[in-house]
Formats: C-alpha cells, sequence, structure tokens
C-alpha cells in the first residue's frame, strides 16, 4: 500500500535538489531580476527606434542574450520551487509577482523582433554575416516575417503574455491544490488517493479489485470538475485559434507546427501510420496481460498492468547509480560526468511529498545546470524514467556547452529523441547484463509497457485526439465536457477495438494531461521515440562510429530542422520507413515477450 505523503518542510532534504546553485538567497534571486529589468529599460532606451543598420541589431542581440539569460535563470528558479510543493503560498507569490515582471520585459522587449521583421533583407542578410552568435536567431526572424504583426500589436501580445498563459495555470491549480480524491474503500479497508498516488501506484495495482475501485473513485472526481476544466481548456485553444487568425495562417494546426519547423505531412503520417499500424501488436499485448492476469473482460482500466505482477526489482536512488552509469556511459566520458553530477549535486528532485507536480521532467536553464523532477517509487520502473529525464539533462548540457542560448533547444518534434534514446540504451544494457529469462522478459515489458506505451500510445491517442478537437475550432466550433469525452471515448475505441473495453471514466483521460496547454506536444513523443529506436538499433550494429553520430546531434542544439538532425544520426524521417521500422520493431518485442512468458512459465 502507498504510504502516505508527507509535507515538503519534512522530507530527506539529501533527496530534493539544491536549487541554491541558481541563486543562494532570495537577495541574490531579488538582484538578478533588477538588473533583467534595469538591462531591458537600457536596451529599449539605446535601440528603440533605431534597429535599421546591422551594427545596431547585433549590438543590441548581443545585450539581449544577457537579458534572456538573466530571465531564464530567474523564471525556472521561481518555476522550480513552485513544482515540488504547488500548496506553499510564498513560492506561488514570488512565481506570480515574477510573471508580472517577465509581461512588463517581454513587452518592452518585442520591439526587438518587430523592427528587425520591419528591416530591409539586406541589412538583416549583412547582420546574419557579420555575427555568428546571432545569426540563428535572425535567420528564424526572416521565418517569421510572412507572420508579424503591427509592432504595436506584438507589444500588446506581449505585455498579455502572463494572462494569455492563464489556462495553464488554472488548470494546474484545480488538478493539483483543488481536487481532493480523498479515499477509497476494498473490503473495509480504506485507501490513500490523490493525482500522484492514482498515475504513479493504483493503475498499475495487480489486485483487480482495488485498481478499478481505484479508478472509478479517481474518475467520479474527475467527473465534477469536467465543466471546469473543459471551460479551461476552450479558452486555451480559442486563444490559438484566435493567434493563428491574426497572424494569417489557415488553421491553428499550422500555426502551432511552423516553430516546430515541421510540415503538415510529417504531422499526419505520425499519427495516421501509428493509429493503423500499431494498434494490432497493443491489441495482441492487451490480449497477453490478460491471459496472464486472468481478466475476463479486459477495460482501459487494466492496461497499465505488468506482465510479471510478482517481479518487478525493488530500487533504491543509491542503487539506481550503477545501472544508469553502466546503460549511459556508452556516450563517453564527459556524459558519464554529467550523470555523476547529477547525483553528486543534487540535481534530482527525488522525494515523493504533498503538492508536488506529478510526472516527471527536466528542467535545463542556460547558464545553469539543469534539474530533474521525479516522484521515485523504489520500483526498477524509475530507472527508465530517470533515464529518460537524464537524456533530456545530458542533450541540454552539451547543447549549452556548445550553442549560445539562441541555439540551444531544437524542435519540439526533435526533443523527445535523446531522452527516449536513453531508454533504448538503459535496455540494451539490461538485455546485454541478465541473463535470467524472466528478468528479459520485465525488461522488454517495460518497454512495451512504459517506454513505447507511453510515447507511442499515450501521447500518441492525445495526439489524435487532439487534432479532433482542432479540426472543430479551425471550423468555428466550440468545445463542451461532452464533446470532448465524446472525442476521447471514439479515439480510445478505434485504436483497441473489441480487445479493450473502454468503461466508464475512460473518456475522461482527456482531463489528466497538461500537454494539451502546450500546443503540438503529444505527437511529438512518438516522433522522438522513432529516431531513438531506429538510432539506437544503429548503435548496436555500428557501434563508435554511430554513438559519435549522436554526440554531434546533441551538440547541435537548435541550429538544424528536425529532418537535418534527424539525418545527422542516419535517420530519413521524410519517408514512411522508420515508423514502419520502429512499430515492427515494437511488433517484433511484443512476439518475443510472449515467447519468453511461454519458456518462464513452462519451467
Amino acid at each position: 500500500m502507498p504510504k502516505v505523503l508527507l509535507e515538503r518542510k519534512d522530507v530527506d532534504v539529501n533527496l530534493t535538489w539544491d536549487l541554491s546553485t541558481i541563486f543562494k538567497t532570495e537577495e541574490e534571486f531579488e538582484e538578478v531580476v533588477s538588473k533583467a529589468k534595469e538591462l531591458t529599460e537600457e536596451l529599449e532606451k539605446e535601440f528603440k527606434g533605431k534597429l535599421s543598420n546591422s551594427k545596431a541589431i547585433n549590438n543590441c542581440l548581443d545585450k539581449l542574450r544577457e537579458i534572456f539569460q538573466l530571465s531564464a535563470l530567474a523564471g525556472t528558479y521561481a518555476y522550480l520551487a513552485v513544482a515540488v510543493d504547488q500548496t506553499n503560498v510564498e513560492n506561488q507569490g514570488r512565481q506570480m509577482k515574477l510573471s508580472n515582471i517577465s509581461s512588463d520585459i517581454q513587452s518592452r522587449l518585442s520591439f526587438v523582433e518587430s523592427e528587425i521583421i520591419e528591416a530591409d533583407e539586406k541589412v538583416i542578410e549583412e547582420s546574419i554575416e557579420e555575427s555568428k552568435e546571432n545569426a540563428g536567431y535572425l535567420k528564424e526572424i526572416m521565418r517569421q516575417k510572412k507572420y508579424a504583426l503591427h509592432p504595436e500589436v506584438e507589444k500588446t501580445l506581449s505585455a498579455l503574455s502572463s494572462t494569455l498563459g492563464s489556462p495553464y495555470q488554472v488548470y494546474n491549480r484545480a488538478k493539483l491544490a483543488d481536487m481532493d480524491f480523498g479515499t477509497f474503500t476494498v473490503d473495509g479497508k480504506e485507501y490513500p488517493l490523490s493525482f500522484g498516488l492514482f498515475e504513479d501506484e493504483w493503475e498499475y495495482e495487480h489486485d483487480t479489485n482495488i485498481r478499478r475501485t481505484a479508478f472509478e473513485t479517481f474518475s467520479k472526481k474527475l467527473r465534477e470538475y469536467q465543466h471546469t476544466i473543459a471551460g479551461t481548456y476552450q479558452t486555451q485553444v480559442q486563444k490559438e485559434k484566435t493567434l493563428a487568425t491574426l497572424r494569417g495562417f489557415d488553421s491553428v494546426i499550422d500555426s502551432l507546427l511552423f516553430p516546430q519547423k515541421v510540415t503538415r505531412e510529417l504531422y499526419n503520417r505520425q499519427i495516421d501510420l501509428i493509429m493503423e499500424h500499431l494498434a494490432p501488436h497493443m491489441r495482441k499485448f492487451a490480449k497477453l496481460l490478460q491471459k496472464i492476469h486472468g481478466i475476463e473482460e479486459m477495460t482501459f482500466a487494466d492496461l497499465k498492468l505488468d506482465v510479471d505482477p510478482d517481479f518487478e526489482p525493488e530500487i533504491s536512488v543509491e542503487e539506481s547509480k550503477k545501472y544508469i552509469e553502466g546503460a549511459l556511459g556508452v556516450l563517453g566520458d564527459d556524459y558519464l560526468e554529467v550523470i555523476k553530477r547529477a547525483y553528486d549535486e543534487r540535481w534530482v528532485d527525488f522525494v515523493q511529498n504533498k503538492g508536488k507536480s506529478t510526472g516527471a521532467f527536466c528542467s535545463s536553464p542556460y547558464g545553469s545546470h539543469p534539474f530533474i523532477l521525479i516522484s521515485w517509487t523504489e520500483r526498477m520502473r524509475e530507472v527508465f524514467v530517470l533515464a529518460h529525464e537524464l537524456g533530456h539533462a545530458g542533450h541540454f548540457y552539451l547543447a549549452g556547452q556548445n550553442q549560445n542560448i539562441f541555439d540551444t533547444r531544437p524542435s519540439t518534434y526533435f526533443v523527445e529523441a535523446p531522452s527516449t534514446m536513453n531508454e533504448m540504451l538503459m535496455a540494451n544494457y539490461l538485455m546485454k547484463t541478465m541473463d535470467d529469462p524472466r528478468m528479459k522478459r520485465w525488461v522488454l515489458s517495460s518497454m512495451i509497457s512504459r517506454t513505447y506505451y507511453h510515447n507511442f500510445v499515450t501521447h500518441l491517442l492525445e495526439a489524435h485526439y487532439q487534432r479532433e478537437v482542432y479540426k472543430i475550432i479551425d471550423e468555428g466550433g466550440s468545445i463542451q465536457a461532452a464533446t470532448l469525452n465524446k472525442l476521447k471515448r471514439e479515439t480510445l475505441e478505434k485504436f483497441w477495438g473489441d480487445t479493450v473495453k473502454i468503461n466508464d471514466g475512460a473518456e475522461l483521460t482527456w482531463m489528466r494531461q497538461p500537454h494539451y496547454y502546450m500546443g503540438l506536444y503529444p505527437y511529438t513523443y512518438s516522433a522522438g521515440l522513432t529516431i531513438a529506436t531506429e538510432v539506437s538499433k544503429r548503435i548496436l550494429t555500428e557501434g563508435q562510429e554511430a554513438l559519435d553520430d549522436w554526440k554531434e546531434v546533441l551538440k547541435s542544439g537548435g541550429t538544424k530542422t528536425p529532418i537535418e538532425l534527424a539525418k545527422m544520426a542516419g535517420v530519413d524521417i521524410t519517408t514512411d520507413k522508420p515508423l514502419l521500422d520502429t512499430i515492427a520493431h515494437i511488433g517484433n518485442i511484443i512476439d518475443e515477450i510472449i515467447q519468453l512468458t511461454e519458456e518462464v512459465e513452462g519451467k
């Protein structure tokens, strides 16, 4: 049974991240915020109305990089403090105050892009030639030129950035602060329930009665908030549609794909091929789970079950080091050094506590080291989650060392490739170092039920549903809870067919994901994992050459498009082949799990 969650003040500090590496004191934080404001005022005074020649443009952008760095450090510090405890009023106050200051800074700085966009193209081209540091930023501005609004409109939108971001804030407050799931009772015994406990514990519970009761209780509470969250989501997508229309995009989808440097063809291919070709493999996997667990009727609430319910090695944070270092050490000494520092210098927040954000993420502020949030449950599965987040950390650490702040972040289409790549490396390492068929089956089933399920099923089904939502919005329609429930249910039924019963509550899954407030993010997980799968296969066959290519990709940051980055790693994502090969690879793993199951149970 899950332990009762502690207050943040009562947890073991050694298992928390150390934000003092960004700012040692509150005064230091305030000083940086003041300096960012001061530099912004100086930049505005010195350059506003004067960005008509290459020298002025590059001098302005040199100063802008410094403001960006200071703002990123302050913003990350404020956000991370709230992320580990949504109930802390002091931290919330700091974040809200900074949010208002940041909106003012963004508003004041909005003239930079607007004036450069309005400058003569020859002047922009001269500016690009004269500064390698600013070239990437300027090329992106040239790309955006067609969709830019009047400078005063851009300034107004920047000033409203905090307000425009409020749907996500409202969603998070409702989900993590207001929703009280209380407890549920099975056979006279009471069990605690929360967002985190459900998604980290009860979804994986082997006892069918407990698992399904938890699902029903969880869904009942979600349903109470469905109209509020639907209204929040409607505000989000309507805002995105309004901005898309203002900028001259025909579709909100095109508008959201534009910053990713991805075509509609790549986006649709990802969703359509997986919906069609992966579904039969995953239905086969669902039937295996049904057989192993002796379930009469497989339901949506049963899909997170383990292939081997009595076998998952327990593992402490300390013990995880040997697996993480053993698996990721193939990426070289410099990468391994990053891994060791993550443990030794408290880059990772491992503890579980009340008010902590669910799931796991990595934040990598430029000029500092990355920070990883995870809720360690003493189970081997967390090793894969940590490897994943360390993939983001290693990526942005290397990119930060090799690129300036303008050029570190690649398209979101590519951003999940380095993280899922590390999960592949972990699986390869465990398969190579373990002889026990039961352990091998656990590793392979973890790859399916977590890595691939998470990225190719959970997030892909989100993407399919999200595309349907945007179609309605593009046609001038609106969405309410009933519409969203219907769309989600239809998506789930299309994928699972007759194999899985989509029971009551499954349609509310749209209420659980923050990704819908981040544009077209869900589909990018399967895109990243497709690249990672193909590269990891290449590493197994080609060794060091493939590893060296991958390291160069990581160092490139955002200097290339997703297609170019994938090509550097030896993958051509402009064709169906990598995706179909990856889906076939998933099918092969499922067949191997079935074979190992017969071997294990035949003993």
